[in-house]
């Protein structure tokens, strides 16, 4: 595996904190919650997971998740049974994953996006607050929450807040509540809440549409070309264990000093990994192989920003994180799971597999 980094050692996930650690996980049944509950589950913690019930196909059915948790049919805009789960499982760390995901999505259900991804958020924090033992929250948001002013450089975390389209104008949002239940409420109270924006995200598992890489998957593998809205659109990918390695290693600090980095956190790729939409497609088409190929779809499409680039270096030098894997070998590993999973492999043993070799 090939290892980048600076002057500061990377830090290391903590076995012996994580096991038999009581943690609850919203969101568990998605693309990033179902590996990071394999990811708990290789730490030996003890899982509690709240989420809607997984699409179908999804790496969660694939990875039988369902097995290797306490697992809980939910909406987090059902704030009282928010509250009754959280107060059965008594968890220790919270890691709030939940969320409406997608740019196109908000465009035609604006207020759901809002529902979800700010008043879920605010019925989580206000449940933790009541919720004894509590004492690390990772709310997970992302790179999008920025007012994007079209420069080419990284944004960082103190630059403003914003969003053009209602997806990344509601993490903006969920940004802010949480900000404000830290001051008002948990910092007081001794709970570390931190938030997490990490950059575009791939890997094996996902299946959502509107996504470059589930969208490439279904039409290589059907024979067709794939359409592309903005080949030159300039993105920050990395492979899903990046940033959940960062939510894990911020949700340790957060448990033994809760107010040395109860904060905002960008876990972004190295600036040499973000490259235009059609740089990742040339790749996953020669991947893939047997003919795979892409076009620009043609027509009007909602507005998406240009670019878009993390600035992680805040959690390099305070909390030793920092990218593992070039995007060249975050692809392989994204074409390799999804070949096993076509051929029928056992997707939990491989998924494992990526996961060890990745914490090594």
């Amino acid at each position: 595996m090939e290892r980048r980094g600076g002057a500061v050692e990377d830090m290391e996930l903590s076995p012996a904190f994580w096991a038999g650690r009581r943690v609850f996980v919203t969101g568990h049944t998605g693309f990033k919650g179902s590996w990071l509950l394999l990811m708990l589950e290789a730490l030996g913690a003890e899982v509690s997971g709240y989420a809607l019930a997984p699409e179908t196909p999804s790496m969660f059915d694939r990875v039988g998740g369902a097995a290797r948790c306490r697992h809980r049919i939910a909406d987090v805009r059902d704030a009282a049974t928010l509250d009754a789960a959280l107060a059965e499982a008594a968890p220790e760390v919270v890691l709030h994953l939940a969320a409406q995901p997608l740019v196109r999505a908000s465009y035609v259900d604006p207020v759901g996006t809002y529902a979800v991804n700010l008043m879920g958020t605010v019925n989580l924090l206000d449940a933790c607050r009541r919720t004894p033992g509590v004492r690390a929250i990772v709310v997970v948001t992302t790179d999008k929450c920025y007012r994007n002013d079209g420069r080419t450089e990284g944004y960082a975390e103190g630059d403003t807040l914003g969003g053009h389209d209602p997806y990344s104008n509601s993490k903006a949002c969920a940004e802010l509540a949480a900000a404000a239940y830290r001051d008002s409420f948990l910092a007081g109270a001794g709970v570390g809440l931190a938030t997490a924006r990490a950059g575009n995200v791939i890997g094996g598992g996902d299946y959502a549409a509107d996504r470059l890489v589930p969208d490439a998957i279904r039409a290589f593998a059907a024979g067709e070309t794939l359409a592309i809205r903005n080949p030159a659109a300039i993105r920050p990918w990395q492979h899903v264990l990046e940033p959940l390695h960062g939510y894990l290693l911020l949700a340790e600090r957060l448990y033994a000093d809760p107010g040395s980095v109860a904060a905002g956190w960008n876990f972004g790729p190295g600036a040499g990994d973000a490259v235009p939409v059609a740089q990742v497609a040339d790749r996953l088409a020669a991947l893939w192989g047997a003919g795979a190929v892409w076009a620009q779809e043609a027509g009007h499409h909602p507005h998406e920003a240009a670019t878009l680039r993390l600035d992680s270096s805040a959690a390099a030098n305070a909390l030793g994180w920092r990218p593992r894997l070039a995007l060249d070998e975050a692809l392989a590993w994204t074409i390799d799971w999804y070949r096993a999973a076509i051929a029928g492999a056992d997707m939990a043993d491989l998924s494992r597999r990526q996961i060890n070799h990745f914490l090594r």
